[in-house]
């Protein structure tokens, strides 16, 4: 696996890398991930970095032109690499990934699977790294386009995703897979709730909403802040529990707007505590506005039973279905809506977190995605089902 990312840095992209590493292991698969120098290593899973960088330690996601020597170097360490591990499969995530991965196709001739999680355009715009209709949009687009055709198949994390593909960017349908995150449920489950709540410092009694993952724009942070700022001025009685980074900026804002008082920012959390952190909860929210892009904290909050409230998305609607609470696409006041209803209901909670909680072990286990991309694999290297 190409990991162009400083993985492990307990977020969404290195949860989907770890999780199915993890998974074609416990099927019998040798898995080798090769990575950035920085991140942390996951128990069970061998990691490959690249020489250590003194200047470049920043764990956020994001564009950054210390990228482009960053990624020189992963090549540079996929390719030596790759001359004793020899690999039947080259898997490449993130488009940067798959860059990495068409030039080491070029030198072994081992067939690449691209692990698609949104357009990098779409995603450089999203972060604000270029305007639309720019030159380094047009040349960014191009730059997809040809790494879009040099993958033998393409494994999206969406079903939106896939649509993107095949309509936007003319990728033949035979060439795409949807692989969409899983969960483990066995580590993802409810836990004690009161004992979460004295980890945390929270009030046994107070109704507590849950966020967890990376803190942007991109992913509907500063709604977020309106959100709890609606609230607050409808007097309703909740505190938030934000978990993730970077949250310095978000944790001034909330003072700012005088609803730090309603906010406990715990920065980041280790990808082991989520699941206690996360059953202090009473419903979880994600206000992520990416119509294409995966949404993988939604699987996590299910596991652990708690109702989730999101806006209107596609992406949304294929994880969550009929167990997720849907406000109009970013709109902050149906969003703080939705919220005060849902707390309101104490029965109508317990029972919409229960459905998330079935719905999470039934339809969204890690191994079936693994089983999944082991059919992949098979067909890109050419080998019958076993």
């Amino acid at each position: 696996m190409v990991a162009p990312t400083p993985y492990f840095a307990d977020r969404g992209c290195h949860v989907r890398i770890y999780e199915e590493a993890r998974a074609l292991r416990n099927l019998g698969h040798d898995v080798r991930i090769v990575t950035y120098h920085i991140g942390r290593d996951m128990r069970g899973i061998p990691v490959v970095r690249i020489p250590r960088i003194p200047w470049y330690n920043r764990l956020e996601a994001g564009p950054s032109w210390h990228k482009l020597y960053l990624d020189l170097l992963l090549l540079c360490r996929a390719a030596a690499f790759s001359l004793h591990f020899r690999p039947h499969v080259i898997h490449a995530h993130l488009h940067e990934g798959a860059g990495i991965g068409c030039l080491l196709k070029l030198m072994t001739r081992i067939p690449l699977v691209f692990d698609y999680q949104g357009s990098l355009s779409g995603e450089c715009m999203d972060h604000g790294f270029f305007k639309p209709g720019s030159l380094m949009a047009r040349i960014f687009g191009r730059v997809e386009r040809a790494i879009n055709g040099c993958a033998d198949r393409i494994v999206t994390s969406s079903s939106a995703g896939y649509s993107d593909l095949i309509n936007v960017w003319g990728v033949a349908p035979g060439r795409v897979v949807s692989v969409i995150d899983g969960v483990d449920t066995e580590k993802f489950r409810p836990h004690d709730r009161q004992d979460a709540r004295k980890h945390l410092g929270i009030a046994p009694d107070v109704p507590v909403v849950a966020y967890l993952g990376i803190m942007s724009a991109y992913q509907g942070t500063d709604l977020l802040l309106d959100v709890v700022a609606l609230l607050k001025a409808r007097g309703v009685r909740v505190r938030f529990l934000a978990m993730g980074f970077p949250h310095e900026r978000y944790q001034a804002a909330a003072e700012a707007l005088g609803i730090g008082d309603m906010i406990t920012f715990t920065g980041k959390i280790d990808y082991n505590d989520a699941p206690l952190f996360l059953s202090a909860a009473d419903l979880a929210v994600s206000p992520k506005l990416s119509l294409t892009e995966a949404n993988g904290k939604l699987f996590n909050y299910m596991a652990c039973a708690l109702p989730v409230v999101v806006f209107d998305t596609p992406v949304n609607r294929e994880i969550l279905g009929d167990t997720g609470i849907y406000a109009r696409l970013g709109d902050s006041a149906d969003f703080a809506g939705r919220i005060e209803a849902l707390l309101a209901d104490s029965d109508g909670l317990k029972g919409q977190g229960e459905r998330g909680r079935a719905r999470a072990v039934s339809e969204h286990a890690w191994q079936a995605r693994g089983t999944r991309l082991v059919e992949v694999y098979r067909a890109v290297v050419g080998t019958p089902a076993a």
